[in-house]
């Protein structure tokens, strides 16, 4: 009897056990639906995912709760700029700005999109703002965006400068060193590309567009048999038909040439 009596009263505690759990699970998802923070941390999840409709949402519910996160309305406009939406993706940076002038990250955000735009101007006022702000810990950005810029405009000793800058302040930055190679490159100066794209592939062996410039570089500076070696380590890799096509054309190039 005592035996039925204390399985009785496990049963009971374990019953009012899950019941208290439940109620407490309860008590904290209505907590983080009126959380502005939480929904940001979510969204700002799913957008580092590249699921960004699913982010929107978070995010979108973040600035309900609160118009003046400045962190959200820039995550925004990364959310919006992944989808191609580009007038949008600005209209969330500029909010970000309005919120909070001194968001470096936003300009230098806003003035990738208004290069996307094709406007120059802009985004190189956007850059240059990014760059006079001392406390911003990611001036490689700016520096390297900036090259890019002037690149695509035939600036390429301004290009050139900036893109220094970029890898003297962080070493490490691959992206930097491959722009430096094509840069080098329109400039003329094969040895200084193959060095450039060679630091790059060094960083992330990975990459197979960092692979294929170095390989080509090597090629045009007939280092045939290095441009073979990074071109056939590469070759499985290449999904891109006229990469591909083109990679081919360099490999029979080598093949003719022994």
């Amino acid at each position: 009897m005592e035996r039925k009596a204390w399985k009785a009263a496990v049963a009971l505690v374990a019953c009012l056990g899950l019941a208290f759990c439940a109620s407490a699970q309860k008590k904290q998802a209505r907590a983080r639906e009126k959380d502005p923070q939480y929904q940001y941390n979510v969204g700002l999840f799913y957008l580092n995912g590249s699921r960004v409709n699913e982010a929107l949402v978070y995010l979108n519910k973040s600035l309900s709760l609160n118009p003046k996160s400045f962190l959200a309305w820039n995550a925004v406009g990364l959310a919006r700029s992944m989808q191609g939406n580009l007038q949008e993706s600005v209209a969330a940076f500029q909010k970000a700005l309005e919120v909070n002038p001194r968001f470096t990250e936003a300009s230098n955000n806003l003035g990738t999109v208004y290069q996307e735009l094709g406007f120059a101007d802009k985004a190189e006022a956007e850059f240059r703002k990014a760059l006079v702000d001392p406390t911003y810990l990611s001036l490689e950005l700016p520096h390297y965006n900036l090259a890019r810029l002037y690149f695509m405009m035939d600036r390429f000793d301004d290009a050139q400068d900036e893109v220094e800058r970029s890898v003297q302040i962080k070493p490490r930055f691959a992206m930097a060193h491959n722009l430096k190679g094509l840069i080098l490159e329109r400039k003329g100066d094969l040895p200084g590309a193959v060095d450039a794209y060679g630091q790059a592939v060094k960083l992330v062996p990975e990459d197979v567009t960092f692979g294929f410039n170095f390989g080509a570089a090597l090629f045009k500076h007939d280092e045939f048999e290095r441009a073979k070696e990074v071109l056939e380590r590469i070759s499985p890799r290449v999904t891109d038909p006229e990469t591909k096509a083109k990679l081919r054309e360099y490999l029979d190039a080598i093949k003719g040439k022994k």
